[in-house]
């Protein structure tokens, strides 16, 4: 090949690498980075594209220094997708496995649902035919308006799921639970602009050592953050922080919703630690669990499903403390909304 053949490729390789390198800088570095490099950080995955286009323009080139450092970003790339510690939060014998040790402690098996209803818009006919052939037994909400829990009830979700705690309101402020089981108000963040509810979901006994069997109960948050547009990062990071905070408990938890986050922002990372100490609930077995990750669902998005054709993320999120497993995760259009249906199904074990 001659040098000025290969020097094409060189520079075809580096003007692929350039844009990659710079994004890595913003993901790598947690710094409070300002509105529009936090929705920068949020397309991390798809960078993983020009990545590998870097990496294969430098191969004919056969410059071990060109080569080599866009193999490294593409490398990069690869292991943010894919982090391996988060995946092995799900594997056998990990800390706050259910069933390390001796014996397998009882497990309620629950479907949930999370959805964004993009100010009360989406199809509440779909919504509820997808709970009911799914056998979804928690129903979470953000945007809920008045008129579509209306919609809702008109359409039967109210017989599939009698119990609820809901706060419609018109705009994008509102948000409800729906459950097929007993449900009762815990807690609510204040000072966020969306309703941020906590319920407890009373999940029955189940047969144990203990006389009577032993209870199973799950803390469920609704979670509806700003999102990081128009010089509101900062009030962004504190409704994460403050979610993690409020995670920060022992005992089963489960927070789904629209987190306005990716797993590429290190204030949804640090979310996933409960809080600034980063050390979980005491004896709780560690950090919480995206089940999107655990699922390697990173290049499924959950939005945008209607609006501007840009790629697709993964913002909404089911997470759960760590001895709570999960599988059959899933992603599902919805009409009338911008954001996607997830749904996975959870075990839950017994209390203590």
């Amino acid at each position: 090949m001659s040098r000025r053949a290969s020097r094409r490729w060189q520079v075809s390789s580096a003007l692929c690498a350039a844009p990659v390198a710079v994004a890595s800088v913003f993901r790598a570095v947690p710094a409070p980075w300002p509105s529009p490099v936090v929705q920068l950080v949020a397309f991390t995955p798809w960078f993983m594209l020009p990545a590998g286009a870097a990496f294969l323009l430098a191969l004919p080139g056969r410059r071990p220094w060109a080569v080599l450092p866009a193999g490294a970003l593409l490398a990069l790339q690869l292991l943010w997708l894919f982090p391996p510690d988060r995946l092995a939060e799900r594997l056998p014998g990990r800390p706050g496995d259910p069933q390390q040790g001796t014996g397998q402690q009882p497990a309620a098996e629950l479907k949930v649902m999370t959805l964004n209803a993009w100010k009360g818009q989406a199809d509440a006919a779909e919504v509820v035919r997808l709970v009911r052939e799914n056998g979804v037994g928690l129903l979470a909400i953000q945007e809920l308006s008045p008129a579509l829990e209306q919609r809702l009830d008109a359409e039967g979700l109210d017989a599939l799921l009698p119990y609820r705690i809901s706060r419609p309101t018109v705009g994008a402020g509102g948000g409800g639970v729906y459950s097929s089981r007993p449900i009762v108000a815990a807690d609510s963040l204040r000072g966020s602009a969306f309703h941020i509810a906590t319920v407890q979901l009373d999940l029955g006994r189940h047969p144990g050592a203990d006389a009577g069997g032993r209870p199973v109960s799950l803390s469920v948050t609704n979670v509806h953050t700003k999102a990081p547009v128009w010089g509101r990062a900062g009030q962004w990071r504190s409704e994460l922080a403050a979610v993690g905070r409020l995670a920060d408990r022992p005992g089963n938890v489960l927070l789904l919703g629209d987190f306005n986050a990716t797993y590429d922002h290190a204030e949804f990372r640090q979310m996933l630690k409960r809080g600034p100490g980063g050390q979980g609930a005491a004896g709780d077995g560690g950090t919480l669990v995206d089940a999107g990750v655990a699922a390697l669902a990173r290049l499924v998005p959950t939005w945008p499903k209607a609006g501007p054709p840009l790629p697709g993320v993964v913002i909404d999120h089911i997470v759960t403390s760590p001895q709570v497993r999960s599988h059959s995760y899933s992603v599902l259009p919805v009409a009338g909304t911008d954001h996607a249906a997830v749904l996975v199904t959870l075990s839950v074990p017994a209390d203590g």
